[in-house]
């Protein structure tokens, strides 16, 4: 059966992907090591891991698989997801897949050492606008209904 994982420490879409998994009636298992409103929606699980580094990713890693859709901004966790066959989606809509991880990875690693050989660099990235949430809501959608479809398949 299909499962949307969150991310959930520091998602600002999370109202949003309630809202398709709602529609599709797909469980929604928000992963946080806490400061998180519990949800009173029957489809969601609040799931609170140990405060410590990427415990909430190693949580997720563990069991996000095939047929399951994971909501991240950190990308070795949608690398290690990616790999267990999981799909997985940025907060602004971006997927990321076997085909463009590697690259995404690559980059991610690339630009910390630049942010680490300037300490004096500010900034650099863009802030999260309304058609971010807007891309994120529709290929949510599409994810979540493709994992459904995968899940009814293997069935």
């Amino acid at each position: 059966m299909t499962a949307l994982y969150i991310d959930a420490d520091a998602c600002p879409v999370k109202d949003e992907a309630l809202r398709v998994a709602e529609r599709l009636g797909v469980r929604m298992l928000l992963v946080s090591n806490g400061g998180l409103r519990i949800s009173p929606h029957p489809l969601v699980e609040m799931v609170f891991v140990p405060d410590g580094p990427d415990l909430a990713d190693i949580w997720i890693a563990e069991r996000a698989g095939r047929g399951d859709v994971v909501v991240t901004g950190d990308i070795p966790l949608a690398a290690k997801c990616v790999a267990a066959g999981a799909r997985v989606l940025k907060h602004n809509g971006e997927a990321l897949t076997p085909a463009n991880i590697g690259n995404v990875l690559a980059t991610r690693d690339l630009m910390a050492d630049l942010r680490a050989a300037d300490p004096f660099r500010q900034g650099g990235g863009k802030g999260f606008t309304k058609a971010d949430r807007s891309r994120f809501l529709d290929a949510l959608d599409r994810m979540l209904r493709a994992a459904i479809k995968e899940g009814a398949d293997d069935s």
